[in-house]
């Protein structure tokens, strides 16, 4: 998916910008950058791959070229960032989290407008880049934005870093992804953040959360909104199940608590007998400790993460080297696991691979039941909408590959395999149980999803549950 920082300090940014940036390091694994601007409008930027490393060791000797007050950096699944732009607009640079589904349309009309584009990986055009030039089509900057969101097909939120010193921050026209302000708690600056698990060490606090489709400029001194917030609303329900870490909060909802709320719902419902109950690490941890509160069964670890060389995510470049690096994080305990009736919480299953290997490791370590407990609904969609995944087609869903070998085609009845209540959804997760070798399976619903989230339903995307696609 991706996230950025960007932070105004009355003093020199870079050791806060530099940490910020880290702190939204679980979004992304791909590319990051960071640029900053001095007092004489000069910028300065770096950029480096991190598939294979970690964003401190890349960005750490960079850190004495930088100089100013003011920066933005962003952890990207996409594309080389902050892009440098001049303009008739100004000089800004540019960091964005966005998904473009008709870049191609965006790229062939610019061209044909006389438009021209410097930044191409792989024989692709920059997405961000082509960001930057859309803005600049505008009489303003807010106009400019305003063309973004009125053009590209998918999502998109951006922070723009200007000549003087200040930022904007806009957040995607449906709130798809989101940005929080914070203040500095001894009044020394503000800052944006996708994330915000930056701001404690950094002794920022949250001050507001950007509407959807709103822009905000920031400084050192304080905000002013540029455009007020829209009223509609799709924030994407997988921040909290998936990808947000766990201390932060998105509209006000914190991560853990979220996570926490669906275990114990399901604790509560669930009449299954155990011994203990374990997370799938690491987002499968909150689900596991509600589930083992709401259940009153022990909270133990019958696997474990091993951290020491897989701290972050690794992606090889083939799928069956990425099958082996997720089968190789996790390490099955046979001193917890043996001749015990366990379930599992995890926070979803996309193909189902590593799930299937990991429960054959736990049952080679010797439990006698294996029951797993999902955070969410099946996937029964691909995301349209942000790069929740790798897939490239509704065929490595595993819903899918179900629903094929039941019906005979991957697409057939899929709003009732998409509904907990009907005969088809009950068929489809008996399916998927036998497949992984389970001793039962269950998942929480939308509605689990929803209650836990606490907005209404029509505020929260469930595209990749549901199929539904509002506004």
């Amino acid at each position: 998916m991706g996230g950025f920082f960007g932070i105004a300090k009355k003093s020199a940014c870079i050791n806060d910008l530099f940490y910020g940036v880290d702190y939204n390091s679980h979004m992304g694994t791909k590319r990051a950058g960071i640029g900053t601007v001095n007092s004489d409008g000069i910028f300065t930027r770096s950029i480096h791959n991190i598939e294979n490393s970690y964003f401190r060791t890349k960005f750490e000797p960079d850190l004495a070229d930088f100089t100013g007050n003011s920066g933005i950096g962003v952890i990207s699944d996409t594309d080389a960032q902050p892009i440098i732009v001049n303009s008739r607009l100004g000089k800004f640079a540019i960091v964005t989290v966005a998904r473009i589904n008709n870049i191609d349309e965006l790229e062939h009309r610019l061209l044909e407008q006389g438009q021209h584009f410097c930044e191409h990986s792989y024989d692709i055009v920059n997405p961000t880049e082509l960001l930057a030039t859309l803005i600049t089509q505008g009489n303003d900057l807010v106009e400019g934005i305003n063309n973004v969101y009125r053009l590209v097909k998918g999502s998109c939120s951006m922070l723009l870093l200007m000549e003087n010193g200040d930022i904007i921050a806009a957040r995607d026209k449906l709130g798809r992804t989101p940005i929080i302000l914070g203040r500095n708690t001894n009044g020394l600056g503000w800052a944006a953040t996708s994330e915000t698990c930056a701001f404690p060490n950094l002794d920022f606090a949250i001050a507001y959360n950007i509407g959807p489709g709103e822009i905000v400029r920031f400084n050192a001194d304080g905000y002013t909104v540029l455009q007020q917030p829209l009223d509609k609303m799709q924030i994407c329900a997988f921040l909290w199940t998936y990808y947000g870490y766990p201390p932060c909060e998105y509209e006000g909802r914190n991560v853990d608590e979220m996570r926490m709320s669906l275990g114990n719902d399901m604790g509560e419902r669930d009449k299954t007998e155990l011994d203990f109950v374990s997370p799938v690490p690491d987002s499968g941890i909150g689900m596991a400790l509600g589930y083992s509160q709401g259940k009153r069964v022990p909270y133990k670890r019958g696997i474990v993460k091993y951290t020491p060389t897989w701290p972050r995510s690794f992606t090889p470049s083939s799928q069956e080297r990425r099958e082996l690096v997720a089968k190789m994080k996790l390490i099955a305990d046979p001193a917890l696991l043996k001749g015990k009736r366990v379930a599992f919480c995890d926070d979803s299953i996309v193909r189902g691979t590593q799930l299937r290997d990991n429960v054959a490791d736990i049952r080679n370590a010797g439990a006698t039941e294996v029951h797993v407990r999902i955070s969410c609904p099946p996937l029964i969609y691909p995301c349209e909408f942000l790069n929740f995944t790798s897939s490239k087609s509704p065929m490595e869903l595993i819903t899918r590959r179900v629903i094929a070998d039941i019906e005979g085609d991957p697409d057939a009845n899929l709003e009732k395999y998409a509904d907990d209540s009907t005969p088809e959804y009950a068929r489809m997760v008996e399916h998927i149980r036998e497949r992984l070798g389970l001793t039962s399976l269950k998942f929480n619903t939308i509605a689990d999803i929803v209650k836990a989230i606490g907005l209404p339903k029509d505020k929260i995307c469930t595209h990749c549950f549901d199929g539904t696609s509002h506004f």
